[in-house]
């Protein structure tokens, strides 16, 4: 069992997994089975979501920039409606805020697409914070009523609309996005900064997140076949991302950025507090 494991056994097979490595391999590097392996990663991204919700409360920020990343909980959606499976299968999309300032990501939400799942994650994200801020997302409309929803007049809310190219849109879509054509950037609410309605920041965390979340690389035969694996997954990456990973663009942790703690974590800390 993984409450059995020797510590530093825990703090080796974690490491591992937060700097993306398969579970398969980390059995393989660490000698520990791999359903342990399993319940470990889950027990630990279910204690990451609980140190988030306490730590990152009254925050800060000046600009957050929204985001969602598309991935899959054991088959596509298109063979899930073929197969007419049942249960929690099919696309899932991972619902991302970043403070472009301190890098630190304050909150995710995991689910569909819809307006229900805005509402409910931008709720979230404004009860996290203490002030005024900015707000960039992309196009999705469902944005707009879930900020109006939170925030009300208290924010300064814009949006950017891209024209993408439609050469060999299909195979590029495949392997990347298609070439940008025109980028638009419009105020939505209250008075923003124009020049600042971006999400550049929260896209290369968009990246981060796949290249640390084994589950979310691409074209890769890594997938979860349960919602509960994978929403402890992506807590797991943000426990690891947000205390103890240094970003290299401010040389600290995000948390250390944000005034959240005052020294960066270890993994041995991380396993400590969810531990015990």
């Amino acid at each position: 069992m993984s409450n059995a494991l020797k510590t530093e056994k825990k703090i080796a097979a974690i490491s591992m997994l937060c700097e993306g490595t398969s579970i398969r391999a980390v059995e393989r590097v660490t000698g520990v089975h791999r359903d342990t392996i399993m319940r470990l990663g889950v027990r630990m991204g279910e204690g990451c979501k609980r140190i988030m919700d306490e730590k990152l409360q009254n925050l800060r920020s000046n600009l957050i920039q929204v985001d969602e990343v598309w991935g899959f909980v054991q088959m596509k959606q298109r063979t899930a409606l073929k197969q007419k499976a049942e249960g929690e299968v099919g696309d899932i999309w991972t619902w991302i805020a970043l403070d472009s300032e301190t890098k630190l990501v304050p909150t995710f939400a995991v689910g569909d697409r819809s307006q229900y799942m805005a509402n409910t994650f931008i709720e979230d994200l404004a009860s996290r914070l203490s002030n005024r801020v900015q707000i960039s997302s992309d196009a999705l409309r469902a944005y707009n009523g879930a900020i109006e929803r939170a925030f009300g007049c208290e924010v300064d809310y814009g949006s950017i609309f891209k024209t993408f190219s439609h050469t060999e849109l299909a195979e590029q879509r495949r392997y990347s996005p298609p070439d940008v054509m025109h980028v638009k950037r419009t105020p939505v609410a209250g008075n923003p900064v124009v020049d600042r309605i971006s999400p550049s920041h929260v896209e290369k965390q968009n990246h981060t997140l796949r290249m640390h979340c084994r589950r979310l690389t691409r074209l890769t035969n890594a997938f979860s076949k349960k919602l509960e694996n994978f929403k402890a997954a992506v807590a797991l990456h943000y426990g690891y991302y947000n205390f103890v990973k240094t970003h290299g663009a401010i040389r600290c942790t995000p948390a250390m950025e944000a005034g959240v703690t005052n020294s960066a974590w270890t993994v041995a800390d991380l396993v400590e507090m969810v531990e015990g």
